[in-house]
C-alpha cells in the first residue's frame, strides 16, 4: 500500500470516527434534550388536582372491593385512556381482575386456652390475643405443645438457625414478629410473615402464635393491630381459587398482645425479660415451654373482585419495545373505620392518592414525548396493598404481558411532600444494576442520596415493589429523604409527628398542613428519569453478582 493511499486511509478513518463521536453526541444531547423536556412538562398543580379528587370523602378512602375503589379505578383507567395509552388488562380492556377472598374472624367463636400444669387460662379476644382467622376454612381446630422458636428464622446464608436444637413437629410454634440483627434488607425479607409461616411448616408445625415485645410494641402496637380489624383481611385466589401463602398444614394462629406474651414465659426456663433483652441483642433463644395451647378459629369467609388498572405506551425500538418497564403505585387505602376525631372516612391523601396522582404525571410526561422510549412502559395501579401487597403480588404472579419480558419496576408509594426534596431514600438500588441509574438520575436533579433512615421498620417488604422482587425481577421504591438546608425546616421531626398522627388515619387528607407540590414535582422528576434512564439502556437490569435476592428469586423471572 502506498504511502499516499495509507494517508487517505487513515484521513477516512479519522472522518468516520469523528462522525460517529458526533453522531453519539447529538444522540445522547438529544436524549437529554428530549428529558428535561418531557420533565418539565410535569405540574404540581396537577398532581394536587389528582390527590384532592382521589382522596375525596365521595370515594369513601377508597377500600379495596368498595364502590369508592371502583369509583377510582375508573377514573384512572379514564385518565389512561385520554393520554391515548393503550390498555393493558384483561380482554383488551385497562382492567385485570383480581379475584379476592374476605376472611373476617368470628370474635364471639374464636377461643385459645394456654394449660399450664393442668390448668387452663382461657384468654380474652381483644384484650390478650388476636386472631385474622383462615383465609380458606371457616373453621379449624389445634391442640399440641408450644415451642418458642426466637424470630423464627432460618438464614443459612447468615449461619443462622432458631429452630436449631428444637423438635417443632407437631408442635405449635411460638415466635416473635420481628427478624435478627441482619443488614436491613435481608431483616427485611426475614421479618416477613410469608417467610415465617413457610419456615414453620417445613418444620412440621401445625400451629403458630406470634408474640409481642416492646420493640414491636413501639413499630405497630398492639391496640392498633385491634383497631385494624374494623378493616377486612384479603387474600388474592389463585386459578384453583386457593389464598395466596396459605399453609394449610398450620391448623391455627394467634398473636398475643405485650403483656400476654410476658405471662405466656411464665412457669418456663426463661422470663419473659430475658427472651426480650436476649431478642433485642441479637442472640438466638428457642426452647421449649410447659404450655399446651389449643386454637380454634372461627371465620367468615366471601369472595369478592378487585381490580388493577393497567396501560401501555408502546416501545419505539423494534426489538426492545417487547420488554416493558412497570411504573406501579397502589390506588387503594383503608375505606371506612374506627371514627378518630370524629371522623371515619381514610382518605388516604399521601398514602397513597399522592404516588397514583404522581403515576398520571409521570404517565403524561411519557406521553408527550416527541420521540418515544425505546422500550414499552407499563403504567400499574394496583389494589390491595393495604390488605398484603395483594393486586401487585397477583400481577406480578400474572402479568399482562409476557412474564420475561418485564425487566424492572419502579414504585411510588406515600410521597411525603411535607418539606422541599434535597435528598432521595431508594430502597432495592443497592441489589442491581438500577443503583447506577438511581445515581445519574440524583445527580442530574441536584438531588443527594441517603440510606434507609428507619432500617427498623422494614420498609424494603412493606410496598409493592416487593411483589416484584419475589418474582426475580430488579425494583426500586424511592422515598423522599430527611435532609433540609434550612435549620427551621425539620424533616425527621415532621416525619415523625405524622407517623403518629396522620399515618393510617382520617386525618392523612387533604386538609393537612404544610403539602409541598413542588417537592412532589421535583420527586415525580426523579422516578420519570429513573424509567427513562432504563428505557433507553439496550442492557436490560441485572442482580448484582452475588446478590442474595438475585440469587434466590431471579429463576422466578422465566
Amino acid at each position: 500500500m502506498s504511502i499516499r493511499k495509507s494517508t487517505h486511509v487513515a484521513l477516512l478513518c479519522l472522518c468516520v470516527v469523528m462522525l460517529l463521536v458526533l453522531f453519539a453526541t447529538c444522540s445522547v444531547h438529544a436524549n437529554h434534550d428530549a428529558a428535561d423536556e418531557a420533565m418539565s412538562s410535569i405540574r404540581p398543580e396537577a398532581i394536587r388536582a389528582d390527590m384532592r379528587f382521589l382522596s375525596d370523602d365521595a370515594l369513601e378512602g377508597r377500600g379495596t372491593g368498595t364502590r369508592g375503589y371502583d369509583i377510582a379505578a375508573k377514573f384512572m383507567a379514564t385518565q389512561f385512556e385520554s393520554l391515548g395509552l393503550q390498555p393493558a388488562g384483561d380482554n383488551g380492556s385497562y382492567f385485570q381482575s383480581v379475584p379476592l377472598r374476605l376472611a373476617k374472624p368470628d370474635e364471639t367463636k374464636t377461643t385459645l386456652i394456654l394449660t399450664r400444669s393442668g390448668k387452663d387460662e382461657t384468654l380474652s379476644f381483644h384484650k390478650d390475643y388476636i386472631s385474622h382467622g383462615n383465609p380458606a376454612l371457616a373453621e379449624t381446630s389445634v391442640e399440641a405443645p408450644v415451642v418458642f422458636v426466637g424470630d423464627g428464622v432460618t438464614a443459612p446464608d447468615q449461619n443462622y438457625d432458631d429452630y436449631q436444637g428444637i423438635d417443632a413437629k407437631g408442635k405449635i410454634v411460638a415466635l416473635m414478629a420481628e427478624a435478627p440483627n441482619f443488614e436491613s434488607s435481608l431483616k427485611a425479607h426475614y421479618s416477613s410473615s410469608e417467610v415465617k409461616l413457610s419456615n414453620a411448616v417445613a418444620h412440621g408445625a401445625v400451629g403458630i402464635i406470634f408474640l409481642y415485645d416492646p420493640v414491636f410494641e413501639q413499630l405497630y402496637s398492639f391496640n392498633e393491630q385491634v383497631r385494624d380489624l374494623s378493616f377486612p383481611g384479603l387474600r388474592w385466589l389463585d386459578k384453583q381459587q386457593r389464598p395466596n401463602d396459605y399453609f394449610p398444614e398450620l391448623k391455627g394462629s394467634a398473636i398475643l398482645s405485650l403483656e400476654a406474651a410476658k405471662k405466656f414465659f411464665a412457669g418456663g426456663p426463661h422470663s419473659a425479660e430475658e427472651v426480650f433483652a436476649a431478642m433485642k441483642g441479637g442472640k438466638t433463644m428457642s426452647f421449649a415451654v410447659p404450655v399446651i395451647a389449643k386454637i380454634h378459629n372461627v371465620t367468615g369467609l366471601q369472595n369478592v373482585m378487585g381490580r388493577n388498572v393497567v396501560a401501555r405506551l408502546e416501545g419505539s425500538d423494534p426489538t426492545l419495545k417487547d420488554e416493558y418497564v412497570v411504573y406501579s403505585a397502589h390506588l387503594d387505602h383503608l375505606g371506612i373505620g374506627e371514627p378518630v376525631k370524629g371522623d371515619s372516612i381514610y382518605n388516604g391523601a399521601l398514602d397513597n392518592a399522592s404516588g397514583s396522582a404522581i403515576l398520571l404525571e409521570v404517565a403524561r410526561a411519557f406521553r408527550g414525548m416527541k420521540t418515544r422510549p425505546r422500550r414499552s412502559i407499563l403504567f400499574l395501579s394496583v389494589t390491595g396493598e393495604e390488605a398484603g401487597l395483594l393486586g401487585s403480588d397477583y400481577f406480578a404472579h400474572y402479568p399482562t404481558v409476557t412474564k420475561s419480558s418485564v425487566v424492572a419496576n419502579i414504585n411510588m408509594d406515600e410521597d411525603l411532600m411535607l418539606w422541599p426534596l434535597r435528598d432521595i431514600v431508594v430502597f432495592g438500588a443497592e441489589h442491581s444494576s438500577l443503583d447506577a441509574v438511581v445515581q445519574k438520575a440524583a445527580a442530574r436533579l441536584g438531588l443527594s442520596e441517603s440510606p434507609d433512615p428507619v432500617p427498623e421498620e422494614v420498609v424494603f417488604i412493606r410496598s409493592d415493589q416487593y411483589s416484584f422482587v419475589k418474582q426475580g425481577v430488579p425494583a426500586i421504591f424511592p422515598v423522599a429523604g430527611l435532609k433540609s438546608d434550612d435549620p427551621k425546616i425539620k424533616p425527621s421531626e415532621i416525619f415523625k409527628n405524622w407517623e403518629e398522627t396522620r399515618y393510617h388515619q382520617p386525618q392523612d387528607d387533604m386538609d393537612q398542613p404544610g403539602l409541598d407540590f413542588d417537592a412532589a414535582a421535583k420527586y415525580a422528576r426523579f422516578v420519570f428519569l429513573c424509567g427513562f434512564m432504563i428505557t433507553e439502556d439496550p442492557q436490560r437490569p441485572t442482580w448484582n453478582k452475588g446478590d442474595f435476592f438475585g440469587e434466590h428469586y431471579a429463576h422466578q423471572a422465566n
